[in-house]
């Protein structure tokens, strides 16, 4: 069977292309998704499949089922873009100011909704049954994984695999991870309120920019000082904000990060730590610092059993040429929500382009052909686990 859906899905590559460039060209950012959702419910109904839109938010959920019994699996793919504005030089670029798809979720929707079309035209030959999820809002904390869930998206699963495009791996390559693959993504931000002055009577001041830059360079220790070295951990300040004139010392200075873990210990350690950190300065300052902690996604930690099988899959699925274990990386994605419900496997698809950037940067772009091998090995994935 795998042999039908891989000669389907080749003859649909040049329509997988329309539609990521559609896609594209027509970016929206997380939660604000409600043409794209259009769209992906278009193409379900223009196939006569059972299709599900407004799933806890913006997501849509389609649902194939095969003429004999079997178990249930699901497949997912996200579909939000960035607020970012796009620099590349192609035919296919970005045509809403400051919105692009640079993370590769373009890609990711072409290739599950033909993987549908060709596992729909297949179903009277399939046993079980496949849910194809399209996730809204996954650059965005909270996220759309979760209140999927909550409406329904899991229920009667049994299993879910997923793939993301990857512009850094190699093309024709599949990268899996066992265990901990994404780490747990979550930010804080810290507002320090001194008191300003005149910038040649610093005495009579309490300087917001220099108790800021106290705090950056205490919360850097946190990570070499507090985290046993076998485990994992980065906090970075992403902002620091204090804008006067310059001769003024600063009366307030706001900071942003994101702290990056595996271990739910670890993580909870590093809130602990950064508002001790902060509760200190502010007293050494004697000012009034407040700070705020935002819980992100958890980390996606994948199933040994169901990674071992995608592995072999991926290794008999044409035009793949290298499958190779990963290590885990500190970038964080909201499939986690899913593998805490139910067995599966997160993995990357390389994608790297002739002009390689990395995700997220504004001339981000991806090997097209790409898609191809994630349809495939997802696919195959789907088909295979009916047999396991």
């Amino acid at each position: 069977m795998n042999k039908q859906l891989f000669e389907k899905l080749d003859c649909a590559y040049e329509e997988m292309v329309v539609i990521r460039r559609h896609l594209h060209m027509h970016p929206e950012l997380s939660f604000q998704e409600e043409k794209t959702a259009q769209y992906i419910h278009g193409f379900y109904a223009d196939l006569g499949v059972d299709v599900r839109t407004g799933v806890g938010g913006n997501g849509v959920v389609a649902r194939i089922k095969g003429a004999r019994p079997g178990k249930t699996v699901a497949l997912r793919a996200d579909f939000d873009a960035l607020p970012i504005q796009d620099e590349k030089d192609v035919p296919y670029k970005s045509t809403v100011p400051g919105v692009m798809h640079a993370c590769g979720h373009d890609g990711h929707t072409a290739a599950l909704l033909q993987l549908a079309k060709a596992i729909h035209e297949l179903r009277e030959d399939l046993a079980g049954e496949y849910v194809f999820i399209h996730q809204h809002a996954e650059e965005f904390a909270p996220g759309g994984a979760i209140s999927m869930i909550e409406d329904g998206c899991l229920d009667g699963v049994d299993v879910i695999f997923g793939t993301h495009l990857w512009s850094l791996i190699p093309y024709k390559t599949i990268e899996y991870s066992t265990g901990p693959v994404m780490a747990a993504a979550d930010r804080f931000e810290i507002t320090i309120q001194g008191a300003g002055g005149h910038g040649a009577a610093p005495h009579q001041t309490k300087d917001a920019i220099v108790i800021g830059a106290q705090l950056v360079m205490n919360l850097q220790q946190l990570v070499s000082r507090r985290v046993d070295p076998i485990e994992s951990a980065v906090l970075s300040v992403g902002s620091f904000v204090a804008d006067n004139a310059f001769n003024v010392i600063a009366d307030s200075a706001k900071l942003g990060g994101t702290v990056r873990t595996f271990n739910p210990d670890i993580r909870d350690m590093m809130e602990r730590e950064i508002a001790r950190v902060v509760e200190g300065t502010a007293l050494a300052n004697d000012c009034e610092i407040r700070f705020d902690y935002f819980r992100g996604y958890p980390a996606v930690v994948n199933h040994t059993v169901e990674t071992e099988f995608l592995k072999c899959i991926a290794e008999s699925v044409p035009g793949v040429e290298h499958v190779v274990e990963g290590k885990p990386q500190m970038g964080g994605e909201d499939f986690a929500y899913y593998l805490e419900k139910v067995p599966g496997t997160f993995f990357f698809t390389g994608a790297q382009p002739a002009d390689t950037y990395p995700h997220h940067h504004p001339k981000f772009d991806f090997e097209e052909q790409a898609m191809l091998l994630a349809a495939k090995t997802l696919g195959a994935a789907a088909l295979g686990y009916q047999a396991e």
